[in-house]
């Protein structure tokens, strides 16, 4: 078979219509949408141009020094209290768009949340228990271009749904309620493990976490199943087919007839977040795990996808259930930690930012039950040093990053911080 050389091009066997409603500042009226089933692959479509990256990092002139860190501050954003917070991002500008749970979007703007949300979908969005609810936002790499953003929430049938959207023409910080279209509906079995990450590569393509459908264990198996999208990490090209999405052509599964294209990584339990170092291009996977072992994977910027992450082979560096596995072609995490230690790992970003440089080149998580945050940090050896840096911050439920590089952390209870060295 000749190796795919152009994006596979995907439509939605349904195409979800809906009638614009002028938004109010308090509940929009908006249509409530039936579930699109999983795409299909349709015969590839030649592109007319090569994608070029739209992200790459901006090296700084003069050497940063670096150094692990040991302690850090919180410093509140806004005396504003979230709904359930779930996700802090930016849109390529001075705001953070904060998620909450209940889909609604929030925007900070010179530390004052705005009085009207960006977005307001709770008449969408369906049960916010569990893990379900609006999960993230990623903002197109050329946002202030086209306009163009993208959610992840579970419908009111539990559901996983990726949808793009794009900023209303005459508020830039209003959502043009009519402009929703379902990239990607993906069956949920159980209500819990939803992964719920997007996140835009150096590559320009959209990523995807998705958990491995829930319930515990992986009674399903999806986690080493490559015919599912649940338990992967999944690769998406948002730009090349108007209709839905397409498949990037070195996706590693493309000519696997027995594996969906989308899958850029599997074993994965529940990706609740990731990130990309915004210097390198690395990427960082929290991935959470049963009943034993929280961990954190590494993926180098130069890897070709195809990794196997080891759930339900594995949890963390153990194996699963067994006293001994075959563990022939997993991937190791580079951090973990027991139960004695937390529940649920939160992960963060690399620190970049210039305005707080002792941070620079320090990783940061935490853990969901006891808010303990940690930094990891890269040794000549290749191992990782790791140090308890803050203890009580809350449910920390997901670290964000701004366009100047701040990092901040999110408590589910409803409050957002800024991370000061």
């Amino acid at each position: 078979m000749a190796v795919a050389t152009a994006p596979i091009a995907i439509r939605p066997s349904e195409t979800p219509t809906e009638t614009a409603v002028p938004p109010t500042p308090t509940l929009p009226s908006t249509a409530t949408h039936t579930p699109v089933p999983l795409a299909a692959i349709n015969t590839p479509v030649p592109p007319t141009e090569t994608a070029t990256p739209t992200i790459t990092p901006t090296p700084t002139e003069t050497p940063i020094p670096v150094a692990p860190v040991t302690r850090i501050t919180l410093e509140r954003v806004s005396s504003y209290n979230f709904v359930r917070p779930t996700y802090l991002t930016h849109a390529g500008d001075d705001r953070l768009f904060v998620t909450e749970q209940q889909g609604v979007i929030r925007i900070i703007e010179n530390g004052r949340v705005l009085p009207e949300p960006f977005m307001y979908i709770v008449d969408r969005v369906g049960s916010t228990q569990n893990e379900q609810g609006l999960l993230s936002v990623a903002f197109h790499p050329r946002y202030g271009e086209n306009g163009r953003f993208f959610v992840n929430y579970t419908n009111r049938n539990g559901d996983t749904v990726i949808s793009e959207w794009r900023v209303s023409t005459e508020n830039p910080n209003l959502v043009a309620y009519g402009s929703e279209r379902i990239l990607l509906t993906i069956r949920q079995p159980y209500a819990n493990h939803n992964g719920g990450q997007l996140k835009f590569g150096p590559d320009g393509y959209l990523y995807v976490g998705m958990g491995d459908g829930g319930a515990a264990n992986d009674p399903l198996g999806a986690g080493q199943d490559l015919s599912t999208l649940l338990g992967k990490l999944l690769r998406l090209d948002v730009d090349f087919n108007p209709d839905g999405y397409a498949i990037p052509p070195d996706n590693p599964f493309v000519l696997n007839d027995a594996a969906r294209n989308e899958i850029w990584a599997y074993g994965l339990r529940n990706p609740w977040r990731f990130s990309f170092d915004r210097l390198t291009g690395d990427m960082f996977i929290a991935d959470v795990g049963q009943n034993l072992w929280e961990e954190i994977h590494w993926q180098p910027a130069s890897s070709a996808g195809g990794e196997n992450y080891g759930w339900n082979i594995m949890e963390g560096a153990h194996c699963f259930r067994r006293s001994d596995c075959d563990r022939t072609g997993l991937e190791l995490p580079i951090f973990e930690y027991g139960h004695d230690q937390g529940c649920s790992v939160t992960g963060g970003y690399v620190a970049r930012g210039l305005e707080d440089l002792p941070l620079y080149g320090n990783y940061f998580l935490a853990d969901y039950c006891q808010g303990t945050v940690w930094s990891l940090f890269p040794l000549p050896d290749g191992s990782w040093q790791a140090n308890v840096v803050y203890r009580g911050a809350g449910n920390v439920s997901s670290f964000g990053e701004g366009a100047d590089g701040a990092l901040y952390l999110l408590d589910h209870q409803g409050g957002v911080y800024r991370i000061r060295p």
